[in-house]
């Protein structure tokens, strides 16, 4: 397998840019002070990254946006949810949520 030396280069390029970004954050987190309101803030990235990030599975059917009952994978969603909500168990929140879909998609 032969790869050319342009490919290898921009890969560890790429890789010591993303540690330089990674290792200021954690070098300057140091010297950085932010206050009590930013660090409120901060609380509520994760929960908007994770909701970004499966919303468009749960609404997105073929392309288009279908937010009927009929979309398998949002009634699924809407399962999955309310056993975390229920339980705040994550792996009974996978196991329903999974069951839901595959129960869902066999009556369909």
């Amino acid at each position: 397998m032969n790869m050319p030396w342009s490919l290898i280069l921009t890969m560890v390029a790429g890789g010591l840019v993303t540690l330089l970004i990674r290792l200021s954050f954690i070098i300057g987190g140091r010297r950085l002070a932010l206050g009590p309101r930013f660090q409120g803030l901060l609380r509520y990235v994760p929960p908007a990254v994770l909701s970004a990030l499966i919303a468009p599975e749960l609404l997105l059917r073929n392309g288009a946006f279908d937010p009927s009952p009929r979309n398998p994978r949002l009634v699924a969603g809407l399962v999955a949810i309310a056993v975390a909500a229920l339980t705040r168990s994550v792996l009974l929140t996978i196991a329903c949520g999974m069951l839901a879909l595959w129960g869902i998609n066999w009556l369909l």
